[in-house]
């Protein structure tokens, strides 16, 4: 072929082709991607991207090496004359820029050169960034070819030069490429993309695998659902050869739903004589292999209702992890007046409906703030326990534009998932309830028995609901926290000391000697747990109760012992962060009825809707509580009453005959 050589002008101006790639001037590593996807389209199997620096971390060169088809030069005009028109037009197996995407260069460098080797040939061809319609394509010998291609049968090998914009990091450009070629390594096994040597991994994803048999044919579908957005790449069905080959692409119906990034490929013999080009009037015997084929139309409806349900799994997992965020957040209605059951009934009530909401349009809290959503949740929680509740549905379906049949859904979501929550709230309550029977047994009416006490310390450790609603969920692994409360316990004067004026007259007369309850203990509890202000601020919520021993009456005397402790912990250096508030509780079998101090700061405090707050220090980080037994199991009684009757009316008007029958012998369980 001698030393021919080939000159072209692609059919458009200089300044035509950079307005065709204005959209990419803020990315100019896509053309490295394009120079990639161009590899992979000829056939390669393997393509090395190769940055070069020099000493002072400038660009020196970036070389794109793959071992496809490469370029034929009697061919060349066909490639380099056409702009944004290409054979790969069509092609769905084909991922580069049709027919721009080898110009996209010009956003990174000034130079360009094409190495090749096709069957017999070497070639050479250059474009400068300055005359991008223009290009010179040359035969070389094999002394001139580019060192890489040396071992290649085929291939080409793009070399950039003469940079003036720079790249990302190379763990940047790694993800850029996982993300818009992972796909297509999962899809094809043999192929390989590295960059500088390392291998360019498939990013995060989910596998599913599906077999179904349509008219006595198998297909096989994989689903993979990738945990972050594949390049541009959007959503699509494909139907793919053996070799991995693309041999036809639809959009999926689920591009839009947010986070959301499915592809599906299905494989089957029945492929081998597909042809997406086929017309619907088929007049041979030969049966026919097409998108317009009863046995394709049947395959599609399949992927949508396996898609559906990975959609529906994926969307009850994403609202799982938004409803923990927000409750985090300190999003959802505190219910601060509310007793613990009530308040605890109504937070899983807002939180079931607000699960059915989400998975019923999960755009509805899309890039809401936070004023915004807590609004929102707010007005549910209000709604949804008033009398107007049942129009919340037309409301929602109004501002969603929901038809009957999505509306219907919606209800049905929220009836069965308060179905549940009302269930597992009246079990809850139930144990509670049994809780506080066996409590009020031993505290109130076998308090002069009561001599040794770790049975005690467990039941109260495991019922802290016991003391108010926000300490429901105190746990039990802040050892550390405990020992130390503990320790600084012990400076507080006469802590544990018993004296006469410590019980009452009645009870001495009913043979309860010093010498007897001294023998019993006092119970503690300090727990550290991560609280959040209305803000979302967290900081240390430390609660320590302080259980005197069931024979004692609650004095001055106990007062000024945990305001001494209060003080205590007030100096105490390990516990002076702003980010740590403490809450010191008192509880005892009664109060004394000679005592004043204790029974006036009660007074005070239930006028100021704080019922047992007796003190607090002016920036309220440390406040004293003090509680009766006696109270504390009355006011159980009466909101569990109260409580219980509400859930089972509201379970009667939700629940139907499967429903029942669980309810009915879960109702007998606990009998």
């Amino acid at each position: 072929m001698g030393n021919m050589t080939i000159s072209g002008t692609a059919d458009i101006t200089h300044e035509g082709i950079k307005k065709h790639f204005t959209k990419w001037k803020k990315y100019p590593f896509q053309s490295v991607i394009e120079l990639i996807a161009n590899g992979f389209d000829s056939g390669a199997t393997s393509v090395d991207v190769t940055i070069e620096h020099n000493g002072m971390h400038g660009l020196v060169a970036i070389t794109v090496l793959d071992n496809g088809s490469g370029i034929d030069i009697k061919e060349c005009d066909q490639h380099f004359s056409r702009f944004n028109e290409s054979s790969k037009q069509g092609d769905d197996d084909l991922q580069g820029a049709h027919g721009k995407g080898r110009l996209a260069f010009h956003l990174l460098c000034s130079n360009a050169t094409w190495y090749t080797r096709c069957h017999d040939s070497e070639s050479k061809i250059l474009i400068d960034s300055t005359k991008l319609r223009n290009f010179s394509a040359k035969v070389i010998g094999p002394e001139e070819q580019h060192a890489s291609l040396s071992t290649y049968e085929s291939g080409t090998c793009v070399v950039l030069t003469n940079f003036h914009a720079n790249l990302p990091e190379l763990d940047m450009i790694k993800s850029n490429l996982e993300s818009y070629f992972g796909w297509r390594l999962i899809l094809n096994p043999d192929r390989k993309l590295t960059v500088n040597g390392v291998d360019v991994e498939i990013p995060e994803s989910e596998l599913i695998e599906k077999n179904i048999c349509i008219d006595g044919t198998e297909f096989k579908i994989d689903f993979i659902r990738w945990i972050d957005k594949p390049g541009d790449e959007k959503s699509y069905n494909y139907v793919v050869n053996h070799d991995g080959r693309v041999l036809h692409r639809e959009l999926s119906s689920f591009n839009k739903k947010p986070k959301f990034h499915l592809s599906s490929y299905s494989r089957s013999n029945w492929f081998d004589n597909f042809d997406k080009n086929s017309s619907p009037l088929n007049f041979t015997d030969t049966p026919q292999v097409s998108p317009e084929s009863d046995a394709f139309k049947k395959l599609k409806k399949a992927i949508h209702e396996f898609s559906s349900e990975i959609y529906e799994k994926f969307l009850r997992e994403f609202v799982e992890e938004k409803i923990e965020e927000y409750e985090a957040r300190g999003y959802f209605p505190e219910h601060k007046r509310l007793n613990a059951e009530e308040a605890a009934w109504r937070r899983e009530n807002t939180k079931s409906f607000v699960k059915s909401l989400y998975i019923t349009d999960p755009t509805v809290f899309n890039n809401i703030k936070e004023k915004p959503v807590k609004i929102l949740l707010a007005l549910i929680d209000k709604i949804l326990v008033s009398n107007e509740n049942d129009t919340i549905f037309e409301v929602i379906g109004e501002i969603l534009n929901l038809d009957e049949n999505q509306i219907n859904k919606f209800s049905d979501q929220v009836k069965n998932s308060s179905l549940e929550n009302i269930v597992s709230t009246i079990e809850v309550l139930q144990k509670r309830e049994f809780a506080v029977n066996k409590l009020r047994e031993i505290m109130v009416k076998y308090y002069k028995e009561v001599l040794e006490t770790p049975d005690l310390q467990g039941i109260i450790e495991s019922n802290t609901w016991l003391f108010g609603n926000k300490y429901t969920l105190l746990g039990a692994e802040e050892d550390d926290f405990q020992k130390i409360s503990l320790n600084l316990r012990s400076h507080v004067k006469g802590i544990d000391s018993i004296d006469e004026v410590d019980l009452e007259s009645m009870d001495l007369e009913g043979g309860l000697d010093i010498e007897g309850v001294r023998r019993q203990v006092d119970l503690f509890l300090a727990r550290k747990n991560i609280g959040f202000n209305s803000r979302g601020e967290s900081y240390y919520q430390c609660t320590i109760i302080e259980i005197k021993r069931p024979a004692v009456a609650l004095n001055e005397k106990h007062l000024k012992q945990i305001r001494e402790y209060a003080r205590i912990i007030s100096e105490h250096s390990g516990f002076s962060m702003e980010k740590m508030k403490f809450e010191i509780i008192l509880v005892g079998r009664k109060i004394s009825d000679k005592d004043f101090d204790i029974n006036s700061a009660l007074e005070t405090a239930d006028a100021n809707n704080e019922p047992g707050l007796v003190f607090s220090t002016k920036n309220d980080r440390i406040k004293g509580y003090v509680k009766t037994w006696g109270t504390i199991f009355a006011e159980f009684d009466l909101a569990n009453h109260y409580l219980l009757k509400k859930l089972q009316t509201k379970r009667g008007s939700l629940e139907d005959k499967p429903s029942k029958q669980l309810v009915d012998e879960l109702q007998e369980q606990t009998e």
